[in-house]
């Protein structure tokens, strides 16, 4: 049981599994050495004579062997494995590189992850143990028949007749095992993308209380995929069993074929101490084959699962790049997730070369849609996202990557350090360089306190202040240099001083180059020279901070909701500071 794309996709562990199958070859060899010392000195006492020296080196070359061939063995094997982990998990990325932000639309990303993980781990046991020992598994039964037979030709021709029917059993478990198998990853898949929406959306669960609902959903996804699991095992255990009898059968059959061969004086004691050691020797790699079976069909159920995403079509040549001094204009754009479930409905909006744009309205609204749909991360659009006049969807991606940098809520950083995390938007920045934009995100002096550019950050920054992780990833936007910046609710759930921090790095940045603020705070688009307003899905004012507040009234009505909430947190900040300065001087009995 082979898969011929696996061979030609990681070509190079073939040399491993070979070298594999030839120490396992000498450590059979060295067995083979080890067994006809111990036969031939069990045959010596047995009629009181002395064991001659010869057996005695030969008992020493065959344990040497053994050891020797069992280090470099197990090497060899994880060289192959290594090899096509790695190999594999390259493979996916690059895929996922091609496919672009949209690939979601075609697999599930709890999918991706299960197959980068789980799914290359199978495929290791597959090329450093299933493949080797499926060659080696021929190899011995075949020098074995050679040896013995000089012996004892009917014990051997018995007991190499007696193997293939280990094989035959595996082929009759196949099919059966194929298809629990692929049950058994569409279900892990299942469960994977349902655990991780669900982690992902667990705070709007709570919000609209449908968490107890989706729990219970849960709950009955794992109870499936726990049944495909006892069957998968079930299967697996009654399969080695049915081998299990055929080994030992074949085996005791060779043995009883030796024994009454001595009876009858065709040969001697050696010979049959010699076939009853070895006759297990015959059966012992076709069945250990037997155990790494299983192994094997699950990885192969992986490697098609893998084979279907290396597989997706490419998305088309993108042949344009934008220029120098573009600007985006979106003409009537219309957007669904789902069909007929529409995100966004006629939506015009017009972002100069220069200067801030800013997009405002309440959650749900498409603000942040019309952040990916500009930043070419969505396509499949209707009407015109044009950037110098050219559709967004044609422009090749990576160029478009470069000229439009994205800040969103929440920016990831990687464990690492400041620097390393910097040098991402700009491999070859000096420290001056990264000084100097961590200088404009004002986080320069936090820095300077700790380790500096060697500051050691855990995984997403978990060691810093949302605040300072914003404006860490604020600095390193800087550094792309980009034409055209969008921030995405970055200001959302961080502190009052870094909000500040970063939305005057936002102005700073507005003098020269196109900025898009898309926020549901107001009075971080007051300063903006044009402010969308949008409610539903689509666009219902436009125009300056007080133009706004006379013509429309969604932006009026929540100015208002936002100018009340922002009163009443500074009075109750204000009377809290003044009840623990009462406090304080003793004058403020405990119940207040």
């Amino acid at each position: 049981m082979m898969d011929k794309r696996l061979l030609e996709l990681v070509p190079e562990a073939m040399r491993y599994v070979v070298a594999t199958v030839a120490f396992q070859w000498v450590g059979l060899l060295g067995n083979m050495a080890l067994v006809w010392s111990i036969a031939q000195a069990l045959a010596a006492a047995a009629s009181a004579c002395a064991v001659p020296a010869t057996v005695l080196y030969l008992l020493f070359i065959g344990i040497a062997a053994r050891v020797i061939a069992t280090r470099f063995q197990a090497t060899a094997s994880f060289m192959a494995s290594r090899d096509v982990k790695r190999t594999l998990r390259r493979r996916i990325y690059e895929k996922l590189l091609r496919l672009g932000p949209n690939y979601t639309e075609l697999v599930p990303t709890a999918e991706v992850v299960q197959l980068s993980v789980e799914g290359c781990e199978q495929l290791e046991t597959y090329f450093g143990q299933y493949l080797p020992q499926l060659f080696y598994s021929v190899l011995a039964p075949v020098t074995l028949f050679v040896v013995v037979a000089p012996i004892s030709l009917p014990a051997a021709i018995v007991l190499l007749v007696c193997v293939p029917l280990i094989p035959v059993t595996i082929v009759a478990v196949q099919k059966v095992a194929k298809r629990i198998l692929s049950k058994y990853w569409d279900q892990y898949a299942n469960l994977g993308d349902s655990f991780l929406e669900n982690l992902q959306g667990l705070t709007t669960l709570k919000i609209y209380q449908a968490d107890a609902a989706r729990h219970e959903a849960m709950n009955r996804e794992a109870e499936h995929f726990r049944q495909v699991t006892m069957a998968v095992l079930s299967m697996q255990l009654n399969s080695i069993i049915v081998m299990d009898i055929v080994a030992l059968g074949g085996a005791v059959a060779g043995m009883a074929v030796a024994l009454f061969a001595a009876a009858a004086g065709a040969i001697d004691l050696f010979g049959c101490l010699f076939i009853i050691l070895v006759s297990a020797d015959f059966f012992l790699p076709m069945r250990q084959l037997g155990s790494y079976f299983h192994v094997a069909m699950n990885g192969m159920a992986a490697a098609d699962k893998i084979f279907r995403l290396l597989e997706l079509p490419d998305p088309a040549a993108r042949p344009l790049h934008p220029t120098s001094g573009d600007h985006f204009s979106l003409q009537r754009v219309g957007f669904a997730y789902e069909k007929d479930r529409p995100v966004l409905t006629d939506v015009t909006i017009d972002i100069p070369s220069c200067g801030m744009t800013a997009i405002v309205g309440e959650s749900g609204s498409g603000k942040s849609t019309v952040a990916a749909l500009v930043s070419g991360a969505r396509d499949g659009y209707t009407g015109n996202v044009l950037l110098g006049g050219k559709q967004v969807r044609d422009m090749d991606r990576a160029a478009l990557a470069r000229y439009v940098t994205v800040v969103g809520l929440g920016a990831h950083l990687f464990a690492g350090t400041v620097r390393e995390n910097l040098q991402m938007a700009a491999p070859n920045a000096t420290d001056e360089a990264l000084w100097r934009a961590l200088e404009v995100a004002r986080l320069a002096d936090f820095l300077r306190e700790q380790d500096g550019l060697d500051t050691r950050l855990e995984q997403n920054g978990e060691n810093l202040s949302g605040g300072q992780r914003q404006r860490l990833a604020l600095a390193r936007a800087i550094l792309a240099n980009s034409p055209v910046y969008v921030f995405d609710e970055a200001t959302s759930n961080i502190d009052v001083e870094s909000e500040e921090a970063i939305m005057a790095a936002v102005r700073e940045l507005s003098r020269t180059r196109a900025v898009v603020v898309i926020s549901h705070r107001l009075a971080n688009a007051v300063p903006a020279r044009c402010i969308y307003v949008m409610e539903r899905g689509r666009v219902v004012g436009q125009g300056i901070h007080r133009e706004l507040l006379g013509s429309c009234k969604a932006y009026r009505d929540l100015w208002a909701a936002q100018s009340t909430l922002e009163r009443y947190a500074n009075d109750t900040k204000g009377q809290s500071l003044r009840i623990i300065s009462a406090a304080e001087e003793g004058e403020v009995s405990a119940d207040e």
